[in-house]
């Protein structure tokens, strides 16, 4: 008897949900235990990891994998910038100063090597050998990429919304969003521009759905990647400057 097919719109339960999901809360509701949290950031903490398990639990997800690079792309920019961010606004001052007791997170959340591991992270994923063989090899290389979509978030997002290992100036914050912006949006409208397609797994996709071709797919997901990035990093950045007038003016 052939095996059915499973649709391309399949709930399907991950590892990423049912395992690091659950240990991410587990840990942080220790965090709120011992330290304490506002009912403002616990919120925010538990909208990351709603985030999360959308990324992974929902068709985003079996779409992302099998069918569409578009569907890939919004996975990763949920992974590596909203789950992160709300994340990161989820950290209580308290627990900021416990994690700065540690020298490497000290070093990794200066904003220089924070925003450079960020971007490097970024574009060695999308080289198309690497983002094919990951998909290929989805038992545990994609697991990586998503693990260093999340980690590199984090280290981004903590210059900007935490004060601890250093305080930064709202001026300064400002110009960290907008240098983040600029120096990744290129990876967006590249994808978006380029002629044929760079990502052989989705080219051969067993079956095309929605009626959109390898080229088209790709250019809407560097579209929709480079206009996500615009709106949110642009979003932040509007915010600090707004502060920096207004303490300037002051």
């Amino acid at each position: 008897m052939p095996i059915a097919e499973v649709s391309p719109y399949a709930w399907q339960a991950d590892v990423d949900t049912t395992v690091v999901v659950p240990a991410l809360s587990l840990i942080y509701l220790f965090l709120v235990g011992r330290y304490g949290a506002s009912r403002r950031r616990v919120i925010a903490y538990a909208g990351s990891m709603v985030l999360l398990a959308a990324a992974f639990w929902s068709p985003l997800h079996h779409l992302g994998l099998h069918y569409l690079l578009t569907a890939h792309l919004l996975q990763n920019v949920i992974l590596a910038e909203w789950a992160p961010l709300l994340a990161v606004l989820g950290i209580s001052a308290p627990m900021a100063h416990a994690f700065a007791r540690s020298r490497a997170w000290r070093a990794l959340t200066h904003p220089v090597p924070a925003l450079g591991l960020w971007l490097v992270n970024y574009f060695a994923w999308h080289v198309p050998t690497v983002y094919d063989a990951a998909l290929r090899r989805q038992d545990w290389l994609i697991h990586i990429e998503h693990a260093c979509y999340f980690g590199t978030g984090i280290l981004v997002w903590w210059p900007v919304f935490q004060s601890t290992p250093r305080h930064l100036a709202s001026g300064a914050r400002a110009m960290y969003t907008f240098a983040a912006f600029v120096l990744a949006a290129p990876l967006g409208l590249l994808l978006a521009l380029l002629p044929n397609p760079v990502y052989p797994f989705y080219e051969h996709a067993s079956r095309r759905i929605w009626g959109l071709s390898p080229i088209a797919d790709q250019e809407i997901a560097g579209v929709t990647m480079a206009t996500e990035q615009a709106l949110v990093l642009f979003a932040v950045f509007a915010y600090w400057f707004r502060r920096f007038l207004a303490e300037e003016g002051g």
